[in-house]
């Protein structure tokens, strides 16, 4: 069996994150990843920290969908530059995101992500 590249492991943890399936997600994480958002988000660390950022975040989406518009890959970092859509219960609100991503022995060990917060949060519902 042929070990996956950083792109096809970065490509099928946004796969199964578009699912909302986090188990098999995060099976794709380190436990000492670093993941980070633009303010007011932060950084976390490992599955269970990004399960407790995305699972609350993720709670009013009907759908998601995450196009990779452009990727780039030099040795174990993944560069994507995306469009991520969420599918709300009455309206679709989309975010343009870069995402960084460093993999190593087949795991995510760093996760940023480049975005402006205010346009997701100026859309997205409270409580």
């Amino acid at each position: 069996m042929t070990a996956q590249s950083p792109t096809e492991v970065v490509r099928q943890f946004m796969s199964s994150m578009e699912r909302l399936d986090y188990d098999t997600a995060l099976k794709l994480v380190s436990g000492a990843c670093e993941y980070t958002n633009p303010p007011p988000i932060g950084t976390v660390r490992g599955p269970e920290g990004i399960r407790a950022v995305l699972e609350p975040f993720f709670s009013p989406t009907l759908e998601n969908e995450f196009r990779i518009l452009r990727e780039a890959e030099s040795g174990p970092v993944v560069f994507t530059e995306r469009l991520d859509r969420h599918r709300l219960a009455d309206k679709w609100v989309e975010l343009p995101v870069n995402g960084v991503y460093e993999v190593r022995d087949g795991l995510i060990t760093y996760w940023r992500d480049y975005f402006d917060a205010a346009t997701i949060l100026s859309q997205w519902p409270t409580a």
